[in-house]
């Protein structure tokens, strides 16, 4: 009855148009990018592409897949999304089923679990840490994208609350039938929390695709770039050291048609991947977020 009420209506109406009007904002700039990206150099130069492209033409993907660098980055950031995220997620696992149980259970848990907040509201500084990694011989190495965020407080704090709502009866019964604790996580646990393990999963996934800071101070050489931090020298600082144009390629190709089809290559995979986990995320964040 109370979905039948008139204001009930008002408000579905105009939370659906406002929803309606927030998302297409977020894909017209997407589909602008697309646009240029596949449009000829004289229209994407003069301004011309709007939401479909103008004298269509693939010359700025052909650059930009020729361009071994770019296919380098593009490497790396796999690497690194893959590795980085399973890393997040091993890590995240082992921390929250300790920090889930009862004082009882695991003593000093509330100690611990204050050290774990304590890191997200304070920290020692930039400098501070780019000298601990200095020091540590991380510098100029793969392994500088993947251990400095291996622990991600935020996520763990997600898991552990989904965690805390796992019914206590399956893990004492798997108490009684000898199971130790490495077994009941595995076994029980992350089945169990399927939903939750594909929301940080996909938290982590993007922010190791977009993470781009890291890769610009702790690298030196361009070709150990991950792609967001490859985008950046190339978009942003406008670096185009790293791409050699003959004649005939200046002619067909624009700065702009090159940066909008390695945006858009950049953005393909989350976007390929989001779709298939959207279900798990909403419900990972329903059901993980509301738990004490």
């Amino acid at each position: 009855m109370y979905h039948k009420t008139t204001p009930y209506r008002i408000f579905s109406f105009f939370n659906t148009t406002f929803l309606l009007v927030l998302s297409v904002l977020c894909i017209i700039p997407l589909v602008h990018v697309f646009a240029v990206s596949f449009s000829a150099k004289a229209a994407a130069d003069a301004n011309l592409v709007g939401l479909w492209p103008v004298d269509f033409s693939v010359e700025a993907y052909k650059k930009t897949i020729n361009n071994p660098v770019f296919l380098g980055s593009l490497w790396v950031a796999v690497k690194r999304t893959v590795l980085g995220t399973f890393v997040i997620l091993l890590t995240a696992c082992l921390a929250a089923y300790a920090l889930s149980k009862e004082n009882n259970q695991f003593k000093g848990r509330s100690v611990y679990a204050w050290i774990f907040v304590f890191t997200m509201i304070f920290n020692g500084g930039l400098v501070p840490f780019y000298i601990v990694i200095q020091k540590l011989g991380l510098t100029d190495s793969f392994w500088v994208l993947i251990l400095p965020g291996a622990v991600n407080v935020w996520l763990t704090i997600l898991l552990m609350n989904y965690f805390r709502g796992v019914p206590r009866e399956l893990e004492e019964a798997a108490l009684i039938d000898g199971a130790g604790q490495f077994g009941i996580l595995f076994r029980i646990y992350l089945p169990l929390s399927l939903p939750a393990l594909a929301t940080l999963g996909l938290f982590a996934m993007v922010w190791h695709w977009n993470s781009w800071f890291d890769g610009l101070l702790y690298l030196s050489n361009k070709e150990d770039y991950p792609l967001a931090t490859y985008l950046q020298t190339v978009i942003v600082s406008r670096d185009m050291s790293s791409m050699s144009f003959s004649k005939e390629e200046f002619d067909l190709l624009s700065q702009k048609t090159i940066n909008a089809a390695q945006i858009f290559i950049g953005a393909l995979p989350v976007l390929i991947v989001y779709p298939f986990l959207q279900r798990f995320f909403i419900k990972g964040l329903v059901l993980g977020s509301v738990k004490e």
